[in-house]
């Protein structure tokens, strides 16, 4: 993609000449969704991007864009990664509201955003320590009742 740029002379008169413009890319749904995964069970396992970085023989900055979709993970790297975090690679394509019968692209964009954050993953580690059913009940009509 180009665009056109002109420039004024000093004696008023005026030059132009194409230049490249870099053009906004837009983000594939599973290359997020698959990043979001990554993130999540990184976060999960206590592990800094830096760590999984390292352990990849790749820098923190490029763990992050593949976090957030925004450089695809290709079939090798992704067998690295989940070997590193202790899963076979379907993991990261699982849908995990498959089950959910009416959940659209809307939903599943806010459960990866959840899962991939910090506040989304203590919350789940902390209620499926909770053993009393009876307690987990009120906590999730308690979650329910707020978000309305």
């Amino acid at each position: 993609m180009f665009g056109y740029y002109v420039a004024v002379h000093d004696d008023g008169s005026m030059g132009g000449v194409a230049v490249p413009v870099k053009s906004v890319k837009q983000l594939n749904a599973v290359d997020v969704h698959v990043g979001s995964r990554v993130r999540s069970l990184r976060i999960q396992m206590k592990m800094s991007q830096t760590d999984l970085g390292e352990s990849l023989g790749i820098t923190f900055q490029q763990v992050q864009k593949y976090e957030k979709g925004k450089n695809r993970i290709s079939s090798s790297r992704l067998h690295q990664i989940a070997k590193v975090l202790g899963v076979t690679p379907p993991y990261f394509f699982q849908d995990p509201l498959a089950e959910v019968a009416h959940h659209g692209s809307a939903a599943m964009k806010d459960f990866d955003e959840f899962c991939a954050s910090r506040e989304g993953v203590a919350l789940m580690q902390a209620f499926v320590r909770i053993k009393d059913k009876a307690m987990r009940h009120t906590i999730a009509k308690l979650i329910e009742d707020l978000a309305h």
